[in-house]
């Protein structure tokens, strides 16, 4: 599919006023994408797993203008209080597509949004946020033409997010999503994400995600930022190359159940993105003095227990410690005896691989 097939012609049905909800995870990376072209394309394809408790629940109460206003017409509340610092976000997301939903400007919207996981924890929220947003905004446009089909929904839904933030787009569906087009992986699109089409080992089915609130502070280099630096980066090319090469491992991986090479790829992958930010002009570091005792501690422990504990990182301090759910027991008290200890006010969340977003 092309841009253009998410161009409606013309609707068949006309909404005056509603109200839609939407509950939709974060998702964490294996393969990360970092580095992106004009108009949110990423500059490498990426897969990840789709979280379940760690999610964005956003309703949307609709009302049809008398006629349509010059611009867009909306309230947006977080937490039930007013949010206007999140407004600009908001307004540049609906500016990216209003050419796909030209009805935007023919209603006022009252955006009501929270999420499952502490405001400020340092978890992203950005993929279930802006997933939650478009997923709300499709639920009005299959209003408006009610002969959509369940396939375009997810992917036109998939293609807007990606609009409002690149990792967004893996948060429609789950549980393992790829994003980028790859030439071993078919079907697969840079516009949108798709569920992973090949066949995934019964251990990979319900496997565990502790997230480690290492550093619950504002980042001082913003993705967007990073994102950037990829442009002029001296080792873009072996990165892009690199993600490419490890998509493909990871489908006799997947096929296979071979945690020992699952570990070897998704800890690679995490400290891969953490070099090309020391490794940027201007460079920085995300990591924090916590985040490297986490890791040696779960090397340590892994290789003492000969349990398949590893870890990945996001743009960020926290850890992601990924298990599978036969180890589940062990693991927990290993991160409650000395793991916790490195977190900030001792947080941690539990949540494990989900199905994706749902209606409300």
């Amino acid at each position: 599919m092309t841009e253009k097939d998410f161009i409606p012609v013309a609707y068949t049905n006309d909404k005056a006023t509603g109200v839609v909800s939407y509950k939709s995870p974060s998702n964490i990376a294996l393969v990360k994408y970092w580095g992106k072209k004009d108009h949110q394309i990423p500059a490498n394809p990426s897969i990840s797993f789709t979280l379940d408790h760690c999610a964005t629940t956003t309703e949307v109460a609709y009302t049809k203008l008398e006629q349509a206003a010059s611009d867009f017409s909306f309230d947006l509340f977080f937490e039930g209080k007013s949010k206007e610092d999140f407004k600009p976000k908001i307004k540049t997301f609906l500016n990216r597509i209003e050419g796909y939903l030209p009805f935007l400007k023919s209603y006022h919207f009252i955006i009501r949004t929270s999420n499952s996981f502490p405001h400020s924890s340092g978890i992203a929220s950005s993929a279930s946020g802006m997933s939650a947003l478009a997923l709300c905004l499709m639920e009005l446009e299959r209003e408006l033409n009610p002969g959509m089909t369940a396939e375009y929904f997810n992917k036109k839904a998939s293609f807007l997010a990606r609009l409002g933030s690149g990792s967004a787009c893996r948060s429609i569906e789950g549980d393992i999503i790829q994003w980028g087009s790859h030439e071993e992986t078919q079907g697969s699109s840079d516009l949108y994400g798709i569920k992973y089409p090949y066949k995934v080992h019964e251990v990979f089915k319900d496997f565990q995600d502790t997230i480690l609130l290492v550093d619950k502070g504002q980042k001082q280099v913003s993705s967007s930022v990073g994102h950037n630096l990829m442009h002029e980066h001296p080792f873009a090319s072996q990165r892009f190359a690199q993600a490419h090469e490890n998509l493909f491992k990871l489908q006799s991986v997947f096929e296979e159940g071979n945690l020992s090479e699952f570990i070897k790829i998704v800890e690679s992958e995490a400290l891969t993105l953490h070099a090309m930010m020391m490794t940027s002009m201007p460079y920085f570091i995300l990591m924090k003095p916590n985040t490297l005792e986490i890791i040696n501690k779960i090397w340590a422990f892994r290789e003492a227990s000969n349990t398949h504990i590893c870890f990945t990182l996001d743009a960020g301090a926290n850890v992601h410690v990924l298990y599978p759910a036969n180890e589940k027991d062990l693991v927990i008290q290993f991160i409650k005896d000395e793991l916790v200890a490195y977190c900030e006010n001792g947080q941690y969340i539990c949540d494990k691989i989900g199905y994706g977003a749902r209606k409300l």
